[in-house]
């Protein structure tokens, strides 16, 4: 379970298909701290379990893996790394620490696609077009993680929605570095799909 508050933005160093599964090698500081090999860390959103690691130092950054299933690949952004590209990273939540953002399992709902991210003002506008009948889960004013990062619906219609961006989200996410066209992962609010899971038994 993650809130959807971005930790750290880490950097690939490697991806690449090895003899059983695909591997991915990532730089990261903080999000390392007091890891153990099999936990887990939120990768743009997706949960992954640690696999190998080096800790960090005052002086370099850690090093972390991670077994990555062809399924995950196929259905995610994890599609498009490679190395240099920037990630968001989340360690699981520790229920005796801050609780902000949103109840996020990792689990990815769906690929979506960035068709607007601009500056207005101080802040930054994006507009995400979600996958087609998607629009039952797309809430005004509700909870949304893309790419992992826990974000209020400022717009919907359709299967598209926008949110606004801080200057700070932009600054220590990925989203920084992404342009229209990108791919991102949208995990939709859990919630709301127990709601309309247990309307649709009841109906």
């Amino acid at each position: 379970m993650f809130t959807g508050i971005i930790e750290e933005k880490g950097r690939v160093l490697a991806f690449t298909q090895g003899e059983k599964s695909w591997r991915l090698k990532l730089a990261a500081t903080t999000a390392l701290q007091n890891i153990a090999h099999g936990d887990s860390i939120a990768v743009n959103g997706c949960c992954l379990t640690v696999t190998d690691f080096t800790a960090p130092t005052a002086a370099t950054p850690g090093i972390v893996e991670f077994d990555v299933l062809e399924e995950t690949r196929r259905l995610t952004s994890i599609s498009v790394l490679q190395s240099g590209s920037a990630v968001n990273l989340e360690r699981s939540l520790r229920f005796d620490g801050k609780m902000g953002g949103h109840f996020v399992t990792g689990h990815i709902d769906g690929l979506g696609r960035i068709e607007i991210l601009e500056k207005r003002g101080n802040d930054y506008y994006m507009l995400v077009r979600a996958p087609q009948g998607s629009a039952r889960h797309l809430i005004h004013k509700g909870s949304i993680a893309i790419d992992g990062i826990s974000l209020t619906v400022a717009e919907t219609e359709g299967d598209t929605l926008a949110v606004w961006l801080i200057p700070t989200t932009m600054d220590i996410t990925n989203l920084s570095e992404k342009r229209p066209g990108d791919p991102v992962n949208l995990e939709f609010d859990l919630l709301g799909k127990y709601v309309e899971k247990l309307i649709a038994l009841r109906a």
